[in-house]
């Protein structure tokens, strides 16, 4: 099993400059490089002046981190691409992929916030669930062209590239019927610089919760990341993306593989301290999320919500832990994460610790304890399963 760190940059409340909080991430994800993490990930969030996530730009931030570390993987969970220009998009990520010595893991989104979408681009507002899907699907397909090919064109609903009826001549640039048409000199396809290291382009993971989304992205080829849902409701979520990928590519994809899964995570060395250190910044969190998403992520299959005054009534730490947290001491974490491997088969495990409000110094010290105590369980039963499979 990989395990990686989810990077939710945050600063509750805006206590802290943002130096600070830049010289947190650094300081984790400088760490995880150097304990043999296999990857670390960073989100993209916009406006968010209450402090609950305050990374804007996940590509930027993999740059810095790039030219920090040596070896772990850096991921984004994700980039809203919905948000950009492709061609921006598609150079920045394999510019990325270049200065991480090919290390990038593409992590994609459509984006869940109205207050976001409709000041980035109105095209993605997610109240016309139907038109944002359109304009991430066309955006992933002028990212693989743009990243596969050496002189692409497209046009579609959203975008065309080149633009149209655009006349190159340069001296500096001889005439090629690659990229136009040599009696006219009217440009028909262009090109991106860099290329990618990773060749065609590097993993694509989009973050998915919807069986549609998660069905979508197996049969196109696309690697999910999922959060929130329980062990029971993950298990439907994991045959929809083995039964799709395994039909589009007509082969047996392994239960778990090309998902990767999010999980709430913080070690103490009781289970109350774990609660009191990171419970109630862990809920609070989840009330912004919730806001918009209600509870009903967390059911198990066939359970029903009671009726109460508010949607959000019955969110508390006993109702989340229960559910999908990893909060506790080293054998509580190291048994669900058992219970995951073994109901899910879980390949693929990212875990976040850096709750809005939780004192930097008790995260690190999470982490590291999961670092020197849960995670040497897992790499020694990664070696004997592959032992055991030669």
């Amino acid at each position: 099993m990989k395990i990686g760190y989810f990077c939710n940059a945050t600063n509750w409340k805006n206590k802290k400059s943002y130096n600070e909080i830049l010289g947190e991430i650094r300081e984790i994800a400088t760490y995880c490089d150097e304990n043999d993490w296999d990857s670390i990930w960073f989100t993209e969030h916009h406006f968010s002046h209450e402090g609950l996530e305050v990374c804007p730009n996940p590509l930027m931030i993999s740059a810095d981190i790039a030219a920090r570390t040596k070896n772990i993987r850096i991921g984004q969970a994700a980039t809203i691409v919905t948000f950009w220009n492709p061609i921006r998009v598609a150079e920045d990520i394999a510019l990325l992929d270049n200065l991480s010595n090919g290390r990038v893991e593409a992590g994609i989104g459509r984006g869940i916030y109205g207050r976001e979408a409709l000041n980035m681009n109105p095209d993605a507002d997610t109240k016309d669930q139907a038109k944002n899907f359109r304009l991430f699907e066309e955006t992933i397909t002028i990212l693989k062209k743009a990243w596969s090919q050496q002189y692409f064109s497209h046009e579609g609903e959203f975008y065309t590239y080149p633009a149209p009826n655009f006349e190159w001549k340069h001296d500096m640039s001889p005439p090629s019927s690659e990229f136009m048409n040599i009696k006219t000199n009217i440009l028909e396809k262009i090109s991106i610089v860099p290329r990618p290291i990773q060749q065609p382009h590097p993993p694509l993971h989009q973050v998915v919760d919807s069986p549609s989304s998660i069905e979508w992205a197996a049969k196109n080829g696309i690697n999910t990341i999922m959060w929130i849902p329980t062990v029971q409701s993950l298990k439907k979520r994991f045959e929809i993306y083995k039964n799709a990928r395994s039909e589009t590519e007509n082969i047996n994809v392994e239960m778990g593989e090309g998902v990767s899964l999010v999980r709430d995570m913080f070690i103490a060395d009781t289970m109350e301290e774990a609660k009191e250190k990171a419970g109630e910044q862990m809920v609070n969190y989840m009330r912004w999320v919730c806001h918009w998403r209600g509870l009903g992520t967390h059911m198990n299959p066939g359970e029903e919500l009671p009726k109460t005054n508010r949607k959000l009534d019955l969110l508390n730490y006993d109702f989340l832990h229960k559910r999908n947290m990893l909060f506790g001491t080293v054998d509580y974490v190291i048994e669900k994460i058992e219970e995951l491997r073994s109901e899910l088969n879980l390949q693929n495990l990212q875990v976040w610790s850096n709750f809005p409000g939780v004192r930097h110094d008790d995260c690190m010290k999470s982490i590291k304890s999961f670092t020197e105590k849960v995670m040497p369980h897992f790499h020694k039963k990664n070696k004997a399963e592959i032992q055991q499979a030669s």
